[in-house]
């Protein structure tokens, strides 16, 4: 008995911790995403014929994020069931948008105002059938245009 219970607090205080982590990631991305608002980025290959450009850099951020042992376990259920794996999208999202930012972040220390071209890829780490994390790296053109 005592061992079931020494089991289900582990449980509960990773799942409690990874909860924890992930809260805190989301709600400091967003606070830098308001930060970065006045960059504008966008996946368009050409630029807009009245800009003159002053400045065009490649910027680029490479990201690893690593899967809960917890969303995993959800993940795997869910699969055995069908349908979409919420654990997977949640993390996915969570690193295009810190691969984002930091390609903004790179971009502003450059000067510039604007990302052009930013195109994302992403590959799925881990060993056979088991992912144990997601790799994405963003990248694009800062320029300073006037």
């Amino acid at each position: 008995m005592i061992e079931l219970l020494i089991f289900l607090g582990l449980i509960g205080i990773g799942f409690g911790a990874g909860r924890w982590n992930e809260t805190r990631h989301l709600r400091s991305l967003a606070e830098r995403e308001a930060a970065l608002r006045d960059i504008m980025v966008t996946n368009l290959r050409t630029l807009p014929e009245n800009w003159t450009v002053t400045r065009a850099e490649l910027v680029a951020a490479n990201v690893v994020i690593a899967l809960d042992y917890f969303k995993t376990i959800a993940a795997s259920l869910k699969s055995l069931l069908g349908g979409n794996l919420g654990a997977f999208e949640t993390l996915t999202d969570r690193a295009r948008r810190e691969a984002t930012v930091r390609v903004l972040e790179e971009a502003r220390a450059l000067g510039a105002n604007a990302v052009w071209n930013l195109r994302i890829e992403t590959a799925v780490l881990g060993h056979g059938d088991k992912p144990s994390g997601i790799e994405l790296i963003a990248y694009g053109t800062a320029v300073r245009a006037e």
